[in-house]
């Protein structure tokens, strides 16, 4: 089928042409064409320059005219005000992936700009995709391309290393040649105008050559496609990105190098633990990331055993995985027996096992093997200080025996310098981590636990949250529609609750009041004591301006207040249109905690779910945590969990706990406003009061904003939700009423019911194996979907009561962006009933509505009833010529 990725002429070009290429020993162009020959690049090379007819043993092209077929990749380090005209060249000629080194762009000003929106507006038109510009350029050591100016060779490997700043690039090789790491590929990314982070991880996901990535992030383009590629490389190998601009500063510098979006902080490190991905917050994380990634080491559990022969490093280091939340291994009893049985008495009895320090090779080997073998035990930190009895090298070699025997990682950190250098050295050519200070070699480590843990946060699929109690989002549309008809971006406070009740969070009752007389009715109805708040659509922070006043006990007091308040509010803001007060019933409870919910617009990942600790003071107090959209069960304790005022949640003193389920429910319901709403830009809940009865909002403001968009439902998300809206209810014969819909994650019982249920000849159509039953992991893959990237729908019947899968289809992108690849299978007894032909149709107007341009798929020879299908459904049928057993059908969308 499509495996030739779309970006493959970029990273696995079979020629290339290198514009500007000269004489001049220290230009851009002259370094590349100088790289790429020193690197060992087999493919062919053609200089392009009309000053030159030879460029060493190189023939040099006037133009690419000259050259008899199209290259694979064109390297442009000209001035920016060649780039376009090149570019049109490019195009004619039929050159269809280039790296444009060259700067001069947005960064030097307006007239860059121009140059640039030219640039990219050539590139699209003749579908050309290319890297930059301002960038360092791209290495492929695996086919000898070194497509920088970089000085220096970069060893073969397995780490990817994708980076916004060419600088970093240039420092993190210099520093990995000294270690023996190696690369499987390098990209710098410049201004990323066209290519952007998203598909180079889309690429390195199906890279066989790269099994981890470290990522240098300033800022994303594309939130959408960055959220999508990690998470579709963190299934399957680690990532780590490290993230320029935590603070205004650094935010003020990345801005001016690459001019990509930059959102809060918190947000983005939201979006990583969502992702799957381990943060790291400075440059010398990239390095300690390199040095464990690099040796591709996987860990199954957070528990950490540390040997030592000096208790002061170990102290330094349990410090640091205290830090870090790494837990330290609580040691059997009968690993404590063997190692009594060859430790000296006065070792410590624990973990860190500490060896002492006349310990030599003998003693750490078997130390090592021992406590390796705990099954408590998930990895290892192997501690040295060169000590008068101790042979660095010695011990060196017995753990590299050892770790080559262990499934678990090993990692070494042998301080000092010249008596441990060889032994560091043996360290890094055996594949084994190694650091040179115990915080750093934890924080190593950390990357693997985090990684490990980050994993059940990305496994999180939301499905729908409302099969049962569905909200009125066409009535909360129509409010939100009505506001903007009249000019308004603030909602009212009973305009706000009227949204949160469609959406059946409870609200505390509102009612408008024009008179002081209209205020008293409303109080009596409601009974005392109330509370009055000013209503003007200009007044937004009505304390601000002493519009609130509570605890009103009595008809009187409801009469002056009105007076009082209108009265202030009309000489504070005389701009402002006085409607009168809103009344309120004062809600209380003795054991009721203030909350803040709400969602902010993120310029970078769209909408976000805020949650912190409420009342006057929620500035002050500054307790927040973020989450994106969509959010499920586990992800709200998540979320609840990283604030300060989780703790007072739970029962304390004589208060009751908060009733946790009811303030889930709220953040489920905040999450799918946020996606179902994208005309809201701000929402606050303030305060949410929760209590052991459950939660109500108070107090509301919702800001909206028009929203326009052809990208697509949920567009303005950064993950794309449950796609609640394919789903659709048809016939089969024999009157059966059948729900199709996209699949959930919550289907995996399901969705194993229905294969075993499926006869073998069933079976081995679909899976073209002797497949029996799904294993877990085919499980999580089938139901816990990218929806950005695949999709897949079940044929539902209810069937004592109970939903039973009876057909399901799916489709998965392929490498090249534009073909998916697709399978349907519906159960025996099924068969016959129009079922496959209505999963088909869903199928194909979902991959039309996504925008792919074929769907194909391989199907047995003697699959007849499926291949009637296809040509039923517009297919061409045609043998396979690499496999008689196989046919392919493809249809055109």
């Amino acid at each position: 089928m499509a495996d030739r990725h779309y970006l493959s002429s970029l990273f696995e070009p079979s020629s290339i042409a290198i514009f500007g290429a000269s004489t001049r020993p220290d230009s851009v162009a002259a370094l590349v064409l100088n790289n790429i020959v020193s690197a060992g690049y087999s493919g062919k090379i053609f200089p392009v320059n009309p000053k030159y007819s030879k460029l060493g043993s190189l023939r040099c092209y006037k133009n690419l005219e000259q050259i008899t077929n199209p290259p694979d990749l064109a390297i442009i380090a000209t001035p920016a005000n060649t780039v376009p005209s090149i570019m049109e060249n490019c195009g004619k000629f039929g050159v269809k992936a280039a790296i444009v080194l060259s700067a001069g762009f947005r960064e030097a000003g307006e007239e860059g700009k121009q140059l640039e929106q030219a640039t990219v507006e050539i590139a699209r038109r003749y579908n050309i995709r290319f890297v930059g510009p301002n960038c360092l350029g791209l290495i492929r050591p695996a086919i000898g391309l070194n497509a920088t100016f970089a000085k220096g060779s970069v060893r073969k490997g397995n780490l990817a290393l994708v980076s916004q700043s060419g600088a970093l690039c240039t420092a993190i090789l210099d520093w990995a040649e000294s270690r023996s790491i190696g690369f499987s590929a390098v990209a710098s990314l410049g201004i990323s105008v066209d290519i952007d982070f998203g598909e180079i991880l889309d690429y390195l996901v199906a890279d066989v050559k790269t099994h981890s990535i470290l990522l240098y992030v300033e800022g994303v383009n594309n939130a959408r496609a960055f959220m999508s590629g990690l998470r579709a490389a963190a299934r399957v190998k680690p990532v780590i990105v490290v993230k320029a601009g935590r603070h205004q500063a650094g935010v003020k510098a990345a801005i001016s190098h690459t001019g990509a979006l930059i959102g809060a902080d918190d947000v983005f490190d939201a979006a990583l633990r969502r992702a799957g991905v381990v943060r790291g917050m400075h440059v010398g994380d990239l390095f300690a990331a390199a040095t464990v990634l690099a040796h591709g080491i996987n860990i199954h559990g957070d528990n950490l055993a540390i040997i030592t022969n000096g208790g002061g490093p170990a102290a330094m280091a349990c410090d640091k995985a205290s830090d870090l939340d790494i837990p330290l291994v609580e040691l059997t009893n009968e690993t404590i027996a063997k190692l009594n049985q060859l430790l000296p008495p006065m070792w410590s009895h624990g973990n860190p096992v500490d060896v002492l320090g006349d310990a030599d090779e003998e003693r750490y080997a078997k130390a090592t093997e021992v406590v390796l073998k705990d099954n408590n035990t998930h990895g290892v930190l192997l501690m040295l200080t060169p000590q008068a009895m101790t042979k660095p090298l010695a011990v060196a070699e017995r753990i590299v025996e050892l770790a080559a025997q262990s499934p678990k990682p090993v990692i070494t950190c042998w301080m000092g310098d010249n008596q441990v250098q060889e032994a560091r050295v043996l360290f890094s050519q055996s594949g084994i981590p190694t650091f040179r200070l115990p915080e750093t070699a934890i924080q190593g480590f950390s990357y693997l636990t985090n990684f490990h843990r980050n994993q059940k946060l990305l496994l999180q699929t939301p499905g729908p949250l409302s099969d049962n109690k569905k909200p009125d989002i066409d009535g909360a549309q129509l409010i939100i529609d009505n506001a903007l008809s009249e000019r308004r971006f603030i909602l009212s406070e009973a305009e706000s609750k009227a949204v949160l009740a469609a959406f059946h969070i409870p609200v505390v009752q509102t009612v408008n009041a024009h008179s002081a007389n209209e205020a008293v009715v409303a109080a009596q109805s409601m009974g005392f004591p109330v509370a009055l708040k000013i209503n003007s659509k200009q007044i937004t922070h009505k304390s601000d301006i002493g519009g609130v006043a509570l605890n009103i006990t009595h008809a009187a007091a409801v009469q002056n207040t009105f007076n009082q308040l209108v009265t202030s509010a009309k000489s504070l803001r005389p701009d402002a249109d006085i409607e009168g007060v809103v009344v309120e019933p004062m809600v209380s409870s003795s054991d009721g905690r203030e909350l803040l919910v709400g969602i902010i617009r993120d310029p970078v990942f769209g909408p976000v779910i805020t949650f912190g600790s409420g009342g006057t003071a929620v500035e002050l107090l500054a307790d927040r945590a973020v989450a994106l959209p969509p959010l499920n069960s586990l992800l709200t304790k998540d979320m609840i969990s990283r604030t300060r005022v989780a703790k007072m949640l739970a029962s304390y003193r004589k208060m009751p706990a908060v009733n946790i389920q009811a303030l889930e429910d709220v953040l489920l319901r905040i999450s799918e406003m946020a996606c179902e709403l994208p005309a809201i830009k701000e929402l606050d809940i303030n305060p949410l009061l929760a209590d052991s009865q459950g939660v109500v909002a108070v107090d509301a403001r919702i800001v909206v904003d028009r929203y326009y968009s052809d990208a697509g439902h949920y567009a303005h998300t950064a993950i794309h939700p449950y796609p609640a809206h394919l789903q659709n209810t048809c016939i089969l014969a024999g009157g059966v009423t059948c729900l199709i819909r996209p699949i959930r994650p919550e289907d995996a019982d399901m969705e194993q019911e229905f294969v075993l249920g499926l006869s073998d000849k069933t079976r081995h159509y679909r899976f073209m194996n002797s497949v029996k039953h799904l294993t877990p992991d085919m499980l999580a893959r089938f139901t816990q979907i990218d929806y950005d990237r695949e999709m897949a729908f079940v044929a539902v019947i209810k069937k004592n009561n109970k939903d039973r899968e009876i057909g399901v289809c799916r489709y998965i992108i392929n490498n090249d962006g534009d073909t998916c690849e697709f399978a349907i299978v519906v159960a025996d007894e099924w068969q016959g009933k129009g079922l496959a032909h209505k999963l088909m149709e869903s199928l194909l107007e979902c991959a039309r509505y996504r925008g792919l341009k074929e769907m194909v798929g391989d199907v047995l020879a003697d699959n007849a009833a499926m291949q009637n299908l296809a040509r039923k459904s517009g297919f061409s049928v045609k043998p396979n010529p690499d496999d008689a057993t196989t046919v392919i059908i493809r249809k055109k969308l």
